[in-house]
């Protein structure tokens, strides 16, 4: 597992993006807090935003030039269900030595391949949303055509919005999606639940609210700075017999917490095969 890297001449370049929607965008201003000379970058999307419109033009960042040449590295960030249409003018893009990174959810590295034929270092990839503000979790997987330094391309691209881990099989990105993609919204349904659970014992709902919100952003910290394992660190905060045990006793018995995590996980893994194609 890596995070972001100190040297900008990692970075492929020239580099495009194709779609800068919440995650592409993440990603960009992530090369670009790391040094990345923009100079080297291209945005390509129909409908910038205005942020990343005034973004490209306070950089100097290339933005749907009318010509496409063969880059170093190929983003994609555009929505899953427009690959289709955008596959011929993305194409113009991709040389027999440009490494494709893509990020669409659901796009096998064989799908992108039929799409785009002349791709060959094909990486996918799966991020979450932590990645905008630096504190990803990206889960990464080659073609078979990806070698050391197109994997170290692929890596300073990904680790620029936080960790990154390697895969040796493709077939385990539904897992990646169902833990670390589709997780942070599990953290955020805690937070919503104990707020609620401290209305309901008493509290004032705002009070409630900043209580849970910042317990929930705290312990996550706190997990992010000890190395201790999640489970050491439960332990150490529970007294015998304490307030914290008596919780634990049922959020840990059966059916409860651990069995729901298990069964959601799950069920997030399968519709992520689903979704595939």
């Amino acid at each position: 597992m890596t995070r972001a890297p100190d040297d900008p001449t990692a970075f492929p370049t020239p580099l495009v993006l194709a779609g800068a929607g919440k995650m592409g965008a993440a990603l960009l201003r992530g090369w670009l807090a790391g040094g990345l000379d923009p100079a080297t970058v291209t945005v390509v999307d129909p409908q910038p935003s205005a942020e990343i419109a005034t973004l490209c033009a306070e950089r100097a960042l290339r933005l749907n030039p009318e010509a496409a040449v063969p880059a170093g590295a190929l983003v994609l960030g555009i929505k899953p269900q427009v690959l289709d249409a955008a596959a011929p003018a993305l194409a113009g893009w991709i040389g027999p030595d440009t490494l494709v990174v893509s990020i669409l959810a659901g796009k096998t590295i064989a799908d992108l391949k039929r799409r785009l034929p002349t791709a060959r270092a094909v990486v996918r990839a799966m991020p979450n949303l932590p990645a905008s503000i630096g504190r990803g979790a990206t889960g990464a997987v080659g073609s078979p055509e990806v070698g050391l330094q197109a994997r170290a391309g692929a890596e300073a691209l990904l680790a620029s919005s936080g960790l990154v881990a390697w895969l040796d099989d493709e077939a385990l990105i539904d897992a990646v999606t169902a833990v670390s993609g589709s997780g942070p919204a599990y953290v955020f349904l805690l937070a919503e639940a104990l707020a609620e659970a401290g209305v309901a014992a008493g509290l004032p709902p705002d009070l409630s609210a900043q209580l849970a919100r910042a317990t929930v952003a705290g312990a996550g910290a706190l997990l992010d700075a000890d190395a201790r394992e999640a489970g050491q660190l439960r332990r150490d905060v529970t007294s015998p017999g304490g307030t914290t045990a008596a919780a634990l006793a049922v959020l840990m018995r059966e059916g409860a917490l651990p069995d729901l995590m298990h069964e959601a996980v799950e069920a997030a893994r399968r519709r992520a095969g689903e979704l595939s194609g």
